[in-house]
């Protein structure tokens, strides 16, 4: 597993964590393939989760493909992304 998957992961992770602070305030999903997975889903966690699964599979491909430059720009967005969530969850705090 290479440096840029393991980031990848992480990322996808503290993206679903921060996506599950905003789903419990109230906060609605601006993407909207992610918004469809939480309400076609059983539970909106099931639905979050699937989706992260997908990306997850995503960056295997890219990682197996030899596509590093995709996967460092995934993560990079992924890594502005979750930024974003935290300054906005910090702003609101505030």
């Amino acid at each position: 597993m290479t440096a840029s998957l393991v980031l990848f992961t992480y990322l996808q992770l503290l993206d679903l964590l921060t996506t599950v602070v905003f789903i419990v305030h109230g906060v609605k999903e601006a993407n909207p393939l992610v918004n469809f997975a939480l309400t076609a889903a059983p539970t909106p966690l099931l639905g979050l989760v699937l989706i992260k699964a997908a990306a997850l599979a995503l960056g295997i491909f890219c990682c197996l493909r030899g596509r590093k430059q995709l996967l460092t720009r995934m993560n990079v967005f992924f890594a502005a992304l979750v930024s974003w969530n935290l300054f906005a969850m910090i702003a609101n705090a505030a």
